[in-house]
């Protein structure tokens, strides 16, 4: 299985960068792992939220092949400890998902057509983080989950 991030904006952090770039490369060593960005909409400050978000939606979605699996990150999704989280991750590995899609909006969320075409939602934290450290928190989880599900030293319980 394939695990892609899908995020609207770039990282301009350049401390933030170098950490997501360093999960991103111990990722590799459980999964094939990607982070894609989509680049922020021009003029957006001309556009309404509803705009903003249909034009994100669109470019969301067409990175998104009928078989994939798309997954929000969403302040309304599910909460994982990450224990469950990596539980989560072993079940879609079960499944013989090709593909699965994680994917963080822009400022103001998802368009309704993003939300009617996903297959889940999870929470981080009923807390609002930057979209630029949503990034950092989801890859580390995720790296996390992976050590969880080979007993690894990573995660201390």
């Amino acid at each position: 299985m394939n695990i892609k991030l899908i995020a609207v904006g770039k990282t301009d952090n350049i401390h933030l960068q170098q950490l997501i770039s360093e999960y991103d490369k111990r990722l590799g060593f459980y999964i094939k792992f990607s982070l894609e960005i989509i680049p922020d909409i021009k003029n957006a400050k001309n556009l309404s939220e509803d705009q903003q978000k249909e034009r994100e939606g669109q470019l969301i979605l067409k990175k998104i092949q009928p078989a994939d699996r798309l997954i929000l990150l969403d302040e309304n999704g599910k909460n994982f400890s990450s224990e469950d989280f990596s539980g989560f991750i072993q079940k879609k590995l079960n499944s013989g998902i090709k593909q699965l899609i994680f994917a963080i909006g822009g400022p103001y969320g998802f368009s309704t057509e993003v939300y009617q075409k996903a297959q889940g939602k999870v929470s981080l934290s009923k807390m609002t983080f930057s979209h630029q450290m949503v990034r950092l928190f989801f890859v580390e989880q995720l790296y996390r989950a992976f050590t969880i599900l080979r007993n690894e030293p990573y995660h201390h319980r």
